[in-house]
């Protein structure tokens, strides 16, 4: 039997909600995010619509820097951009929803994030039929959900994530096996999952900039630039991926976090913020039908920028806030005197986030 796989992504998920529940947020730049604060802002961009896309803003843009594109459009005669705080329990609801759509077309999936998911469709023997039934999908989505969906259809997740990506938003792109390899050519190297700056960087220092020109290396010599990762590149490069497609619809982890106006060692403001941080876990554990947790993580982030995560998995597993509390106070502490914090480093980030959920 052929082998195809879907990858379903979703439309500047946040936003796209947002748009939706709320008329006067359509056909603006709108960025879902932290508050701004008059380019004060210390957060980031989580999602932006594609209008706000079009200035310069995408996911992970600074927040200040998202308000001064913002501005400089508003100087160039252009719309201001619209700014909305995350809401992160509404956008799980919508993924419930949308994940229970996606179930009715496909037996076997399995959900990568919370705005995106592989779907295997081996069972509908050709690509043809494939693409009939993802068609019906997206409507299904946009007629229920209200929502629109770019997918991706190819051999394997590695192809299908990368066609997911080329005709957005409401898009569909096939790419069959035989093409798999042609498809991947022309792209830029940073295409391929794995290649991030620093990989593209030793890439670049030998001449290469598009996946067709990293075919021109054999095994050995990918081995000698990038090491054991080598072999896993000049497979990938060629469109060849045996990853298994998951299916589970167990959700990893729940967290939340929150970046201070100000950086700050003052205990109280820290212990305040990891509460309320910590009751956000709680809600958001009950929301998904969560009994309990085994693993604590504590996120810090200084002042500099260097981020630090600490874990403890219990031996046995709890449900309430008192243990949530009592587990990140004693993480939290190192951080607070010389064993986490020798200079003394002003605290810009916190975040918490419980794993090993029952």
């Amino acid at each position: 039997m052929v082998r195809i796989i879907a990858h379903l992504d979703m439309d500047a998920f946040f936003a796209a909600i947002e748009e939706r529940d709320t008329p006067a947020l359509r056909d603006v730049p709108l960025v879902v995010g932290a508050d701004p604060q008059g380019g004060r802002g210390r957060g980031v961009v989580s999602t932006s619509n594609y209008l706000a896309r079009a200035y310069g803003i995408h996911s992970a843009t600074p927040i200040s820097v998202a308000w001064r594109l913002s501005e400089a459009a508003c100087r160039a005669g252009k719309p201001p951009v619209a700014f909305v705080s995350v809401d992160m329990p509404k956008y799980t609801r919508v993924s419930v929803e949308i994940m229970g759509i996606v179930r009715r077309f496909i037996p076997v999936v399995e959900q990568a994030s919370i705005d995106e998911t592989y779907g295997d469709l081996s069972f509908t023997e050709s690509y043809g039929a494939a693409e009939s039934l993802c068609r019906e999908l997206k409507t299904a989505i946009r007629t229920e959900a209200r929502l629109t969906a770019s997918v991706g259809i190819g051999p394997n997740k590695l192809v299908a994530k990368i066609a997911s990506g080329m005709s957005k938003p409401d898009g569909l792109t096939l790419v069959a096996e035989a093409d798999a390899e042609s498809f991947l050519a022309p792209l830029p190297l940073r295409a391929i999952p794995g290649i991030g700056p620093k990989t593209e960087g030793l890439l670049v220092k030998q001449g290469l900039k598009l996946v067709q020109d990293m075919r021109s290396l054999t095994v050995s010599q990918l081995k000698d630039v990038l090491g054991k990762r080598g072999v896993d590149f000049y497979e990938k490069i060629r469109g060849r991926d045996t990853a298994p497609l998951e299916d589970s619809v167990e959700m990893k982890s729940i967290g939340e976090q929150h970046t201070f106006e100000a950086d700050t060692l003052d205990s109280r403001r820290l212990l305040d913020e990891l509460e309320l941080l910590g009751k956000g876990v709680m809600d958001r554990l009950r929301q998904e039908g969560f009994r309990s947790f085994r693993t604590v993580v504590l996120t810090v982030r200084f002042a500099d920028f260097k981020t630090t995560s600490r874990a403890h998995t219990m031996a046995e597993p709890a449900g309430d806030m008192a243990t949530l509390r009592r587990e990140v106070l004693r993480l939290l502490m190192p951080f607070l005197d010389r064993r986490e914090n020798p200079h003394r480093q002003l605290i810009r980030l916190l975040g918490i986030r419980v794993e090993k959920l029952l």
